[in-house]
């Protein structure tokens, strides 16, 4: 997915950039980058972080990249931020989003005078640079950034500085996050609402769906009113999100408890498991919250093991990442073996890492492991955000499962096999706890989601689960 930080300061901000950055982490994989303005004009650094931490590659960067103004990211794919010179002047722009008509954009803009794009590897065209490009073809960033959005088809976040500020662009209808903070002598803007409280800064408040301002150390000014229409991703909730970070003023960490607490309930009488226990780490909060309401012990049957490993998704190759995965979870043998154990997860997306686990889980002893994911079963690949590295739907355990009972007629069934009051829905769940060797398996519904999460119904994007845009 990717995260952005900016920062306006009267004095040298280059400190709260990279610490802003870097709490951004658990939100990309590859790159990362940081850009500043100050006496000596615009700095930059950019390092690839596939295989090390973000602040081991930026550490000695710091020193050089003094300014007043900064912006960085985290990023999946493209290297950034950039730096652009044009008639507009010079800036430099970072941004998350996914451009899905990508291809036609870039035609577009060769018809309207832009000469070349750089590529980057594999021959692919940087989406920030062609962000960059649709916003040089207006008269001013304003409506530079606002006829990017109208043109882009998927969703685009944006930060662009310039030796004046920074305009900061929440998504068209807000699919990711953007929030103001504010210290005595300095305003940040954030992806991820917990990246500056460390630093001394506190809240001012979100930015609205499409709301455009102009940041700098002094305060900011609203430049584009913020849209009717919002579409947040609910999936930050349930597993990107930071728990220390709140969206449209939910927590991320009380709204997984919420989460847990629904799934107990609907599994009232169900199962009686031994102990509740959640996938580290984004299971976890779940399950405390399936353990306080169904009065069954919460315990760690396997630690975590992150010193050199932090996330199991960050080699490119996914076998590796596999065995990443199942080398990482240390089996405590004293909480498994002759237990039954109710075992969280965030979702359930190929399957192979959850099958090993509970593999382990076996192998170490244990008589049932009862599955309960804390989303619903995902039935259509995101096209709004780079949700993950999945090329084809078909990587998705239950299209696989469709495809295998429908043939050239599953994309008819679909939405029966989203529903979980249909035959078609039982049969994919039993087929999909018979794969993964499951005593049980029970997924979280949609509406329970929508309840966990407690913001208007209208204002989520629950594409992923429902294949439903509206």
């Amino acid at each position: 997915m990717g995260g952005i930080f900016g920062v306006a300061s009267k004095t040298n901000c280059a400190l709260d950039l990279f610490f802003g950055v870097d709490y951004h982490s658990h939100l990309g994989t590859r790159r990362g980058g940081m850009a500043v303005y100050g006496e000596n004009g615009f700095n930059r650094a950019i390092h690839n972080i596939e295989n090390s931490p973000f602040r081991t590659k930026f550490e000695r960067d710091v020193e050089d990249l003094k300014g007043n103004i900064g912006i960085g990211c985290i990023s999946d794919y493209e290297p950034q931020p950039l730096l652009v010179q044009s008639h507009l002047g010079s800036f430099a722009i970072t941004t998350v989003g996914r451009i899905n008509n990508l291809e036609q954009l870039v035609q577009h803009a060769y018809d309207n005078g832009n000469s070349h794009f750089l590529e980057m590897s594999g021959g692919n065209i940087n989406p920030t640079e062609l962000t960059a490009a649709l916003i040089n073809q207006q008269d001013t960033i304003v409506d530079g950034i606002r006829y990017a959005q109208s043109l882009i088809q998927g969703s685009m976040t944006i930060l662009l500085m310039t030796e004046k500020g920074i305009y900061a662009a929440r998504d068209k209808v807000g699919r990711t996050p953007l929030v103001i903070g504010k210290k005595a002598d300095a305003y940040c803007v954030s992806f991820e609402s917990f990246a500056y409280i460390n630093l001394g800064y506190e809240t001012v408040r979100e930015l609205g769906a499409g709301e455009i301002v102009f940041l700098t150390a002094d305060g900011y000014e609203v430049l584009s009113k913020a849209n009717e229409e919002m579409k947040v991703c609910s999936f930050l909730w349930v597993y990107y999100g930071y728990p220390t970070s709140s969206y449209e003023g939910v927590n991320v960490e009380e709204m997984r408890y919420r989460c847990g607490d629904i799934l107990a309930k609907r599994d009232k009488g169900f199962v009686s498991p031994d102990i509740v226990a959640g996938v580290p780490d984004s299971g976890i909060a779940h399950a405390i919250g399936y353990a306080n309401q169904s009065g069954i012990p919460f315990a760690r049957p396997f630690i975590k093991y992150t010193p050199t490993w932090p996330r199991s998704f960050m080699p490119a190759n996914q076998k590796q990442r596999n065995l990443i995965a199942r080398m990482k979870l240390v089996p405590v043998e004293a909480f498994i073996r002759n237990k039954s154990l109710l075992l969280i997860d965030d979702s359930i997306v190929r399957g192979t890492q959850l099958r090993e686990t509970t593999e382990l889980l076996y192998q170490s002893g244990a008589k049932e492991v009862h599955v309960r994911p804390a989303c619903p079963p995902l039935m259509f690949g995101c096209k709004y955000l780079n949700f993950s590295r999945s090329s084809s739907e078909m990587d998705l355990i239950t299209r696989r499962i469709i495809f295998a009972n429908e043939g050239k007629n599953a994309e008819s069934t679909l939405y029966e096999y989203a529903n979980p009051d249909s035959q078609r829905y039982q049969d994919m769940v039993s087929e999909i706890c018979k794969q993964l060797k499951f005593t049980s398996l029970r997924y979280h519904r949609l509406d329970d989601i929508i309840e966990s999460i407690g913001i208007e119904p209208s204002h989520l994007c629950t594409y992923c689960w429902s294949g439903r845009e509206d």
